[in-house]
């Protein structure tokens, strides 16, 4: 029984994935483009957040490097964003935010996230580098 349950193993797991490859960033984009594309609420984002943080903390785990895990977790916010939000954040306004914001700011918002789920698996120098920037962005307001 166990040796059935290896050989359908990979079959299982692309008949799961299979639904995922069908939804693109290239159909995250028609999609946007067929209707007006709504802001990401801060609903959405706390959404995104976990999601992405989630992906770094398993990804870790099963011994991926730091800023591979955080780089592909950060893309694929990203993208979503773009893709069904058409890159815009209630939070931020009525402006559209450039690739290079979304990334930047999901980037940001996946390792918060990591080091409130999964500390141990964030490097000991990324958690002081973001602890200075919460500190910096407090003692500005």
């Amino acid at each position: 029984m166990q040796t059935l349950s290896r050989r359908l193993r990979p079959v299982l797991a692309a008949s799961l994935l299979m639904p995922l490859s069908l939804i693109s960033p290239a159909a995250f984009a028609q999609q946007a483009g067929e209707s007006k594309a709504t802001p990401a609420s801060n609903e959405d984002i706390f959404l995104y957040r976990g999601i992405g943080s989630s992906y770094v903390c398993n990804a870790r785990a099963a011994g991926v490097e730091f800023p591979k895990a955080v780089g592909i977790a950060a893309a694929t916010y990203a993208q979503i964003l773009t893709g069904r939000h058409g890159g815009l954040v209630a939070s931020a306004g009525t402006s559209k935010l450039t690739t290079k914001q979304l990334f930047a700011g999901a980037e940001f918002q996946i390792i918060t996230g990591a080091i409130q789920y999964c500390p141990k698996e964030v490097p000991a120098d990324v958690k002081a580098k973001v602890e200075e920037a919460v500190k910096k962005q407090q003692d500005s307001k």
